[in-house]
């Protein structure tokens, strides 16, 4: 692994770790890099209970990144509604999901090729 993919599965895991820790729910990470036509390189899933809670932890991850490695997001969409908050930092895609927008969109099953990727570093 060369030091830029260190570096992205370095911020994966800190958006992961951060989303944990705000109790965010079912936070997964999935290592894309093996599968066609995958938009990044990691997603980064988490389930908030309201739409304050998944503002919450969009402020979170942003603040907290921002501070850790200098890094804001290309892009944030959905930040309004609060249903599905996308955190696009390029080669990872952080998604904020309300728990019936998780189960609509079902992203898990979708890119379900995808390898799990332990949250803290082993």
């Amino acid at each position: 692994m060369n030091n830029k993919e260190k570096e992205t599965l370095v911020l994966a895991r800190l958006a992961a770790q951060i989303l944990d820790e705000k109790k965010g729910d079912e936070v997964r990470i999935l290592d894309l890099r093996g599968v066609q036509g995958a938009p990044a390189e990691y997603f980064v899933l988490a389930t908030g209970n309201v739409p304050s809670h998944v503002s919450a932890l969009s402020d979170a991850v942003y603040e907290n990144v921002k501070k850790a490695t200098g890094m804001a997001p290309h892009k944030i969409e959905g930040y309004q509604n609060a249903e599905w908050i996308l955190m696009d930092y390029f080669d990872v895609v952080v998604h904020i999901f309300q728990k019936e927008k998780r189960a609509f969109y079902r992203l898990d099953e979708l890119w379900s090729d995808g390898k799990e990727v332990a949250i803290k570093s082993k």
